[in-house]
């Protein structure tokens, strides 16, 4: 299903972004906040985008086949997918919207027409860091834009889940179950990042017909990998988060592998902690 927009709405969201002003009494540091209480989720929708929406009897595996067919990355939770494979695998058989996708730990919200009660787009976090950005040059830039992670303490430094190029597939499948995490990094022994699994990269054994055989190793599974992988997107903690936030949005990644003068892994800057620090913080949640 394809949705297109009023082009009077990318006209709307220019004259709001006009008449956003900073009064005397308010801060820059809660600027991303403020402009992003004046935007509703319909702004953020794209001119034209495509809608892969699935029948309830429709067999799973068709409907992953569906969605690598057409590219699709957000429409059906890939945390699904992973479950069933785990688990019958040789068995018998707008800021608001921000606090929504963070305070419940989910990667997409559906954008419901309230008339009709159609969706009309999958929103990530990622759609609401490309808008927020779009206008950043417009706005005045707050000062913690210009602090290291280390300085703001954004990111995720302890108990980090990651496998090596050797950890069978099912392994892997079952870490995402229990961490709840979108990617896994793929490390050698002396700790350093050679790689990573993500959870879009699963719904490639859909693809390739590979599901049926999870005792291979990550290395070997990645082999599958139906898209050009351009390597693992890496930063270090004294980069300030202005530089961040330009390399993620650029990069159109998830996030970016934190790691030391060695390349080795200390951490994982997500696009949830971004926005936790460029929306959340500054406003006190």
């Amino acid at each position: 299903m394809y949705y297109t927009k009023t082009k009077c709405n990318f006209a709307k969201n220019v004259n709001n972004l006009k008449g956003f002003k900073r009064t005397p009494e308010e801060s820059e540091r809660d600027i991303y906040m403020r402009f992003m209480k004046c935007h509703k989720c319909y702004d953020i929708i794209p001119t034209s985008s495509k809608l892969v929406v699935f029948d309830t009897t429709l067999q799973v595996k068709k409907a992953f086949f569906a969605l690598v067919a057409n590219g699709v990355r957000a429409d059906a939770d890939h945390h699904d997918f992973i479950n069933i494979l785990t688990r019958y695998y040789k068995s018998p058989m707008h800021i608001d919207a921000v606090y929504s996708l963070i305070k419940n730990k989910i990667h997409r919200l559906p954008v419901i027409d309230p008339v009709s009660g159609n969706a009309l787009y999958i929103l990530t976090h990622k759609r609401i860091l490309k808008f927020l950005q779009l206008f950043v040059c417009e706005m005045p830039m707050p000062a913690f834009m210009k602090q290291t992670l280390e300085e703001l303490g954004v990111g995720t430094y302890s108990n980090i889940a990651y496998i090596h190029p050797d950890t069978p597939l099912i392994t892997a499948l079952s870490v995402f179950t229990h961490r709840r995490v979108s990617a896994l990094p793929v490390v050698d022994h002396n700790g350093k990042v050679v790689d990573i699994y993500s959870k879009f990269d699963v719904i490639n054994l859909a693809a390739e017909k590979t599901y049926n055989n999870l005792d291979v190793t990550v290395t070997q599974a990645l082999r599958h990998r139906s898209q050009y992988f351009e390597g693992v997107m890496k930063c270090n903690k004294l980069e300030t988060l202005e530089t961040i936030v330009d390399r993620i949005v650029k990069a159109e990644v998830h996030r970016l592998v934190v790691v030391d003068e060695e390349a080795r892994i200390i951490g994982i800057v997500s696009l949830s902690d971004i926005l936790q620090a460029l929306v959340l913080t500054p406003a006190g949640t």
